[in-house]
């Protein structure tokens, strides 16, 4: 088999095969085999028809075109191998020569088809990108606020005769109307004023409402059946309670952690905060890096193949009607090619870098991907399996790893000058030691 590449543009091909028929041979046997099972001729048995009959009765050109149809994919696939091509739309066939029906054994199959693939890219120098991300210090105030979160925690809720105000808990019954009509109820929910995790519009009904007392405002469904929808909600509440936090001392550190004294708590929870600083000034990094590496690749992006993703977008089963806006779909673009590219370049470093994923850690990305779509890791797990996204997450990790890779060789400063020691994002403290350990076996 012969095949010949023509570039259509950076991101699609026109390729020419040619299948001698001596390959093509092995699909026209099979494809009398087959035929032999499906007619009957008299004083013949089923599957035992003579290739001869079988010409008489249906035609040769029938049996080529069957051999061809089972074949056509094996050829097509083998031609993309042969030429390193990766496929992102389906092929466009066109067949121009087929073997002679005439004679056995004379002619070829020839087929031309275009399809989109994957853009090569050509990677720059991406050790020591630089970027500058904003400083985060931890101050007194951080603790403090730690603090005061682990003594919600033993709190304990009192309840009192006075208005609802900010941080008050508040328990009431809910009920939502939407053009008269009851969609919503709801007894005895526990809601703390100023979290803002209800309804919008619901800090202000309540504040200033004691027990007893009850409030009607007007808001937009978030969720359900009924989102987007404008709601008339009424709000009675029955209860206003305020928490009581436990004294900060020795005693609370005993209680609430493994330390003896407040000092020694409070010592944990700088670290704490100095780690969670550590975090954020990583993910803007990281950001700032994939925007850097973008800048500086070139990537063509096929224009169909992120036509037909923004179609999948609006045509979706949960896609609303009225989202469908010329503006919403210039950010759906926007969105889909920076990702496309996001995509190609990060496939590249993983690569260049020989990046591999190890079972553990697509373990870790399924348990935590599980939280956040609310199912359980093995439930998800199965989810993925049966509809075949297995490698996609595979992809997805490696990806991960990949930018995590171009992060550690970035040269990061904050907002002051600063140097910023990012080891303990890029390397968590589990992968720093086996490294360390690896090292010292050699």
């Amino acid at each position: 088999m012969k095949s010949a590449v023509e570039n259509v543009n950076p991101t699609r091909v026109k390729l020419t095969v040619e299948v001698p028929y001596e390959e093509l041979k092995p699909r026209v046997d099979e494809a009398y085999k087959t035929i032999a099972q499906q007619i009957q001729v008299p004083g013949f048995r089923k599957g035992k028809v003579p290739t001869r009959m079988i010409d008489q009765r249906v035609g040769r050109g029938y049996v080529i075109e069957t051999a061809v149809n089972e074949g056509l994919n094996d050829f097509y696939q083998k031609a993309m191998v042969e030429n390193e091509l990766t496929p992102l739309s389906r092929p466009e066939v066109d067949i121009t020569e087929l073997p002679s029906i005439e004679k056995e054994g004379e002619g070829q199959l020839v087929f031309t088809f275009e399809v989109d693939i994957r853009p090569k890219v050509e990677l720059p120098d991406y050790k020591g990108i630089e970027v500058s991300v904003e400083a985060k210090e931890v101050a007194d105030e951080d603790i403090d606020k730690a603090l005061d979160d682990l003594r919600g925690r033993f709190g304990t809720l009192k309840d009192v005769e006075a208005p609802a105000a900010a941080d008050s808990f508040v328990t009431l019954d809910l009920t939502a109307a939407v053009e008269g009509e009851e969609v919503d109820a709801a007894q005895g929910l526990s809601y703390q004023v100023g979290s803002g995790n209800m309804l919008e519009g619901m800090d202000e009904a309540v504040t200033g409402l004691s027990a007893g007392e009850d409030a009607t405002f007007e808001t937009t469904l978030a969720g359900g059946e009924h989102a987007g929808k404008t709601a008339i909600v009424k709000v009675v509440v029955s209860a206003v309670k305020t928490r009581e936090l436990p004294e900060a001392n020795d005693d609370f550190a005993q209680l609430a952690s493994e330390f003896d004294t407040l000092a020694e708590l409070r010592e944990s929870l700088s670290k704490d905060a100095a780690e969670g600083k550590i975090t954020e000034q990583g993910v803007e990094a990281r950001e700032l890096v994939l925007d850097k590496l973008v800048e500086l690749v070139e990537v063509p992006v096929p224009a169909s193949v992120i036509d037909e993703q923004i179609e999948q977008h609006f045509n979706a089963p949960d896609a609303e009607a009225d989202h469908d806006t010329e503006e919403h779909r210039a950010e759906v673009r926007e969105n889909t090619e920076r990702a496309f590219k996001n995509e190609i370049i990060l496939d590249a470093v993983a690569d260049a870098e020989e990046v591999g994923v190890e079972q553990s850690e697509l373990i870790d990305y399924i348990v935590q991907t599980a939280g956040q779509y609310g199912m359980e890791p093995n439930q998800f797990a199965q989810m993925l399996d049966g509809a075949g996204q297995v490698p996609m997450l595979m992809g997805e990790v490696r990806r991960r790893k990949a930018l995590a890779k171009v992060l550690e060789f970035a040269t990061v400063t904050d907002s002051n000058g600063a140097a910023v020691d990012l080891t303990s994002f890029v390397k968590p403290a589990g992968e720093e030691e086996a490294v360390e350990e690896t090292a010292e076996a050699k």
